[in-house]
């Protein structure tokens, strides 16, 4: 019997490049692109059945990037940032289905926007303080929040990080950590939701050959990209994700 996977072919010319962006994403190289992810393949799917796909696919990607990169993690975020993002997910869970994903997406890529308008127009100083706890607490929920939904938890969590000015690996690290928690609490809520099916399952596994590619990719040039470079290719993914979830929202 022959698997009830998707045979659309225009659902993997965007599928394809979404895992390998997740992936970069994954590996802290590319982070802000990940968010690009299910935006993409929502362009042949609806959104729900978009991340259905990609949590396993997800799930694959966080043990690859976690063997690489979880001994950088800064406990000390991780302490703060990881039960924020589990209310986040809660919240996710509670209201699915009473916003319309692109309300959600628009909201983000606003936030992602003035976020780097902010960095370019009053850009950090040296001696800038550290952003409070409590901003943490709060980009940590809208990122759990908009993870569960489309996950595109990606900026929030950069809006507080990058001000730090982390060295890459434990950047790297840490984002590696934070979304493999988040990522492996929403599978009671996906499957309590009905989004998974064998349809969505059997698609993933058909795709997921790619998931550590990119990871492994993301991770080798994260070790030869100056600090520089990785800061800038950070900003740029969270630009290119800013604008296509702005569209996303006005064009829903």
């Amino acid at each position: 019997m022959m698997l009830p996977i998707i045979t659309d072919p225009a659902f993997y010319a965007v599928a394809v490049p979404a895992v390998l962006l997740m992936g970069l994403s994954k590996s802290g190289f590319g982070a802000g692109f990940g968010a690009l992810a299910v935006p993409l393949m929502a362009l042949a799917v609806p959104v729900p059945q978009a991340a259905a796909i990609m949590l396993p696919l997800l799930a694959v990607m966080d043990l690859t990037g976690l063997q690489s990169l979880a001994r950088h993690a800064d406990r000390s975020l991780l302490w703060l940032l990881v039960p924020a993002g589990l209310l986040g997910t809660l919240v996710g869970t509670a209201s699915f289905g009473l916003l319309p994903a692109h309300t959600v997406a628009g909201v983000v890529g606003l936030l992602t926007l003035a976020f780097l308008a902010q960095r370019k127009l009053f850009p950090p100083r040296a001696d800038a303080h550290q952003p409070p706890r409590w901003a943490g607490g709060l980009l940590g929920v809208a990122a759990g929040f908009t993870s569960f939904v489309a996950h595109a938890g990606g900026p929030p969590i950069m809006a507080y990080v990058l001000p730090m000015r982390l060295a890459p690996l434990r950047f790297a690290g840490t984002c590696a950590v934070f979304f493999a928690v988040i990522n492996a609490s929403k599978w009671i809520p996906y499957a309590a939701l009905g989004l998974i099916d064998a349809r969505n399952l059997a698609t993933s596994l058909v795709l997921m050959p790619l998931a550590p590619l990119g990871v492994w990719v993301g991770v080798r040039l994260a070790r030869r990209v100056s600090a520089l470079w990785f800061y800038r290719l950070v900003e740029a993914g969270m630009l290119a994700t800013g604008l296509k979830l702005v569209w996303d929202g006005w064009a829903g």
